[in-house]
């Protein structure tokens, strides 16, 4: 962390500047519970590696547009006082039910009947399966859990080099690729190296609904750590 913030002080480069400061955002121990809950979501399609990186990527654009909706919003004049102190008050407060609730959904617990229910179920399947569309919303949604040390980097930090810069709003997707980067690497680098185990296995296919089943339960538990933080 001293290495980065030491590039960061010496650096006269801002897109470079940007790119340091998302790194330090994504391996600092705030981000830590989101980003392992990340980790597992993206990861746990282990046997088809080319759907865990797509899912990477999809999971960056999420945060991609996140953040740069926030700066663009207070870039074009809105007061950045307002909008920090509404996200960094309330995003991981919201994040923590929505995620006990996915991770019941992954479970597969729970079957929903008639009219709504066929809506409802449909969305169950679909994050209990993994798709692109559900990287995406989940990199959105733990885009917006700024904590105190990320929201000083993200409102204290890049967007004031975001305001003074011509070319100001191309700093906001660096800033969120690098949030994400380690996370997607270490993901592909997982999948790589277990799906070359899971050929020695005849049950995969079991291996990978246990994996699942891991995953959701890290949501779960995820999700009543922030519960525990802001409601108790």
């Amino acid at each position: 962390m001293e290495f980065l913030q030491n590039l960061i002080d010496s650096s006269s480069i801002p897109m470079l500047t940007a790119f340091l400061l998302g790194l330090m955002t994504a391996i600092s121990p705030c981000p830590l519970a989101t980003n392992i809950t990340a980790l597992a979501y993206i990861s746990k399609d282990v046997e088809n590696r080319r759907k865990v990186f797509r899912n990477g990527l999809y999971y960056t654009m999420g945060r991609a547009i996140t953040y740069t909706l926030i700066g663009s919003i207070i870039y074009f004049g809105a007061s950045k006082f307002y909008i920090s102190r509404a996200i960094q008050g309330n995003g991981e407060r919201w994040l923590g039910p929505i995620l006990i609730v996915i991770g019941i959904l992954m479970l597969d617990v729970i079957k929903f009947n008639g009219s709504k229910g066929n809506i409802l179920q449909g969305f169950a399947d679909r994050v209990k399966v993994g798709n692109a569309w559900g990287s995406l919303i989940l990199g959105m949604i733990f885009a917006l859990a700024f904590c105190p040390y990320s929201g000083v980097l993200y409102f204290g930090m890049l967007l004031p080099m975001v305001m003074v810069n011509s070319s100001g709003l191309l700093l906001l997707p660096v800033f969120a690729v690098s949030t994400s980067l380690p996370v997607v690497l270490l993901a592909y680098f997982l999948a790589f190296s277990i799906g070359s185990m899971g050929r020695f296995y005849t049950n995969i296919k079991i291996f990978e609904v246990w994996f699942r089943r891991i995953v959701a339960v890290i949501f779960i538990l995820t999700g009543v750590y922030f519960v525990s933080l802001f409601y108790f």
